[in-house]
């Protein structure tokens, strides 16, 4: 796999000589159990797999490159780059200026813009809209367009199943950066349809099955739908795609559940269903599936608390701490300075998009066992400053960059 170049502020010694290690170890990546690393009275339970994906260091070297490249010209990102504070504070130290927040509203006029300035497309990819709005204005995006390749691979499904007539359902969250282009460049070409959850699912099988009427989806899937989208025609032949960061047993279960809803309706009709149902593979990106699965082989051994790292809008970070919290006590930080000491942590709950103090996190045990783990967004290093901040609750500064520097060593 391509060897990107990023800030070396980004990097960790530590983490690289793990994941290294492992990666010569299970090239095939089977082995999703974590790696054990021991510091006495604690013990740190690291994910298989975390961090940054393929994608992420991409977009991270396309906008650092422009940024040294082009001294002195206005640079702009449509929103985020990645879903990480940490990276998007650098660039904006860096000079560049955001056009859009997280959910898409305006921070600067883009009808400001000229076509001197330079744009940066972020990893989620962006509408089909705004690509034209900024070509009109002269604005070149093609050298500066970030976008994850396997955002792109979904965009590329959605069009291969509209070619034979299906209606796409995008699975994945309604106001994320990355459903919304995948819904704009699905509806170019075919009918487009964006469902939450299961709930949903279920929803939109009744109203398939007529034991819901076809005015009611119109009602509660309002400003989910693409124009012109006749529910009594377009829900007759359907595929589902997702947007790439969201659990894969999620969309699994609601791919497999809309299939067996066109099997009931159709068979029981005489008609072959296979048709009215589009056979997508998963849409999932590689990292996101790794990264959960690492979470599930770390879940099979035993611990006291789990720690995840990421951006508190980082969908695929919200999802390694749902699986984490089936199991135990789950803190999810955006940065180590959230450990405020050993007796209070301020995390975030995804659940109320709020952000909690709880006090005596740490329980009082002779050997702490903690699982580690972070997002597909999140710098190595904030995961190794992590694990010394919490490592040194228990020991000397000294013993810690003593172990480090025998596994940096040992690699």
């Amino acid at each position: 796999m391509k060897q990107f170049t990023i800030p070396f502020t980004y990097r960790s010694s530590l983490i690289s000589s793990i994941k290294e290690k492992r990666k010569q170890l299970d090239k095939l990546k089977k082995d999703f159990s974590p790696t054990i690393l021991n510091w006495g009275p604690v013990q740190f339970l690291l994910a298989r797999h975390f961090g940054f994906c393929y994608g992420v260091e991409n977009a991270i070297e396309i906008a650092f490159r422009t940024v040294d490249n082009n001294p002195g010209k206005n640079i702009y990102l449509l929103s985020e780059m990645i879903h990480n504070p940490s990276v998007n504070q650098d660039l904006k130290e860096r000079g560049v200026k955001f056009l859009q927040d997280t959910n898409g509203n305006s921070l600067l006029p883009i009808e400001n813009l000229t076509s001197a300035d330079i744009v940066i497309i972020p990893a989620f990819g962006t509408t089909i809209e705004m690509e034209n709005k900024l070509k009109s204005i002269g604005i070149t995006i093609e050298q500066y367009n970030t976008t994850c390749p396997f955002v792109e691979k979904v965009w590329n499904r959605s069009e291969q199943i509209a070619k034979k007539d299906y209606t796409v359902v995008v699975h994945g969250k309604p106001s994320h950066e990355e459903t919304r282009a995948t819904f704009s460049h699905a509806a170019e070409h075919t009918p487009t349809l964006v469902i939450n959850d299961m709930n949903e699912a279920i929803v939109l099988a009744d109203i398939i099955k007529g034991e819901k009427s076809m005015e009611e989806f119109y009602t509660l899937f309002k400003g989910r739908y693409s124009k012109g989208f006749d529910a009594e025609k377009h829900l007759d032949r359907i595929g589902v795609v997702n947007q790439t960061t969201m659990l894969a047993s999620d969309t699994q279960a609601i791919a497999d559940f809309l299939k067996q809803t066109m099997i009931e309706k159709f068979e029981e009709a005489g008609k072959d269903s296979t048709a009215h149902f589009a056979d997508t593979r998963d849409t999932l990106c590689y990292a996101t599936n790794d990264n959960q699965s690492a979470v599930h082989g770390m879940l099979e051994q035993d611990a006291d608390l789990a720690i995840v790292i990421g951006g508190y809008n980082s969908s695929n970070t919200s999802h390694l701490v749902e699986l984490c919290e089936l199991k135990l006590p789950t803190y999810y930080i955006d940065h180590p300075k959230r450990i405020v000491s050993k007796e209070e942590i301020h995390h975030f709950d995804f659940h109320h998009k709020s952000e909690k103090i709880t006090t005596h996190f740490l329980p009082a045990k002779d050997q702490l066992k903690i699982m580690v783990t972070s997002g597909a967004s999140c710098p190595d290093a904030l995961v190794e400053a992590v694990l010394e901040k919490l490592a040194c609750f228990y020991i000397s500064k000294e013993s810690y960059q003593g172990k480090v520097n025998e596994i940096v060593a040992a690699d």
